[in-house]
């Protein structure tokens, strides 16, 4: 049997979707249990890969926009005036976006797709579960800082990112459930989406988080609602937002920090974080009017910022280097111009017109993008590790659900299912 197992291609594509759903249920626990997984998948898709149909895929723009960017990276190397050990790292946080084509191939075949995500929002939830424990119990985090509040693993930005994605991407399924007069099915999927705004509300979250998820709810309203349906959802979303701040200190101490940190470096230049973020995006943009087209090379920004940095004793945001300017246009601008640019933008506009159609899988690949564009003006996501992958499985997972559905070789609503 494990010789036919062997032999059998069948076999080798259920062990690449058991490591796929493995990589996605470890993504929210463990950096390196999620790599682990994912080159287990890719090492399981050799043996019976066809090489031809899968180069040819490769030339679909969604395919080659993300090598392009790749291969930028890789090439910028040579104009930088950077270390090499310097240029060479710089070029890592990119080289995650190769797995999607492939991702996009696999499961373009495999009609396990949705597991993926089912894998993702339950170990979502568990974690949601071991926050609350983490936010009374503090001793049971495996983090160290004490100022993390409810956070077992990773920090606030990336679990922030996580329950809000899937809090969001539950919408969709609860109101297809509610036109189906599903409604038991419906009310056990709303409550997991409420808890996992609950736990945001009480026990942490981020201010990028605060800032998109509106924008999420704003882009399902206009594609899945009519206009009574968003005016009463509107209508309810206010006031839970209302009882929420009303009820929470924790979010009302969030929101409030942003006044102060924007007060505290502009009146006397701290380096607090909205104030640090400033100072980066006001520097990177001078470093990108120094080099508009190509840029300074991969790796370079860090050595930009010493070069303009304010002496270091001084308690000042100007004072602060980083390679890593928390935006992910002005990143790339740095490094590779507006030809950089253009790539990273064609990458967001080819993947959000990929999933234009109708379905459970468009719904979750379009939010997947929606989210990363937005956050990406706080942070440079794509690069993240976490926000990269959640990038790259999304996309690629849910983009193969969709070619597949679209070529006839699922059963309609197999894409959505």
């Amino acid at each position: 049997m494990l010789r036919r197992r062997l032999r059998s291609p069948a076999a080798w594509r259920e062990t690449v979707d058991l490591f796929a759903i493995l990589t996605a249920a470890s993504l929210p626990w463990s950096t390196s249990l999620a790599g682990i997984f994912n080159a287990l998948m890719l090492l399981c898709m050799v043996p019976f890969l066809d090489l031809r149909s899968f180069l040819q895929s490769l030339r679909r723009p969604i395919c080659a926009a993300p090598i392009a960017l790749v291969v930028l990276a890789l090439v910028g190397t040579l104009w930088s005036d950077a270390a090499w050990g310097a240029r060479f790292y710089a070029v890592n946080p990119t080289v995650k976006l190769l797995v999607l084509p492939v991702l996009l191939y696999h499961f373009e075949r495999s009609p396990r797709g949705h597991w993926v995500f089912i894998a993702f929002l339950v170990s979502c939830a568990l974690l949601s579960l071991m926050s609350w424990l983490v936010a009374f119990y503090p001793n049971l985090a495996l983090k160290t800082d004490p100022a993390e509040r409810g956070i077992f693993v990773k920090n606030y930005i990336d679990q922030s990112q996580e329950f809000a994605l899937c809090a969001v991407a539950l919408a969709y399924p609860i109101v297809m459930l509610l036109r189906e007069k599903r409604y038991w099915l419906a009310a056990l999927l709303t409550a997991l989406a409420l808890s996992f705004f609950v736990n945001m509300v009480f026990v942490v979250v981020s201010r990028t988080a605060l800032v998109t998820i509106p924008i999420m709810f704003g882009v399902f309203a206009l594609l899945h609602l009519r206009g009574r349906s968003i005016a009463i959802i509107s209508a309810a979303l206010l006031v839970g937002a209302f009882l929420a701040w009303q009820a929470s200190p924790h979010l009302r101490q969030t929101a409030e920090r942003f006044a102060g940190d924007y007060r505290g470096y502009v009146e006397r230049g701290e380096p607090t974080s909205m104030g640090l973020r400033l100072e980066f995006w006001r520097k990177s943009l001078g470093f990108f009017a120094e080099a508009p087209i190509m840029g300074h090379g991969t790796g370079s920004t860090r050595g930009l910022f010493e070069r303009v940095a304010t002496p270091s004793g001084q308690y000042q945001a100007s004072a602060e280097v980083i390679g890593n300017p928390h935006n992910q246009t002005l990143n790339v601008a740095v490094q590779w111009g507006l030809i950089g640019i253009a790539i990273l933008y064609a990458i967001w506009i080819l993947h959000l017109l990929l999933f234009r159609g109708e379905g459970l899988a468009d719904w979750i690949g379009l939010l997947v993008v929606v989210q990363n564009v937005f956050t990406s003006l706080f942070n440079s996501h794509l690069f993240d590790f976490h926000e990269g992958w959640m990038y790259v499985i999304g996309v690629g997972v849910a983009g193969g659900m969709v070619i597949r559905a679209r070529q006839g070789g699922a059963k309609p609503g197999e894409a959505g299912s």
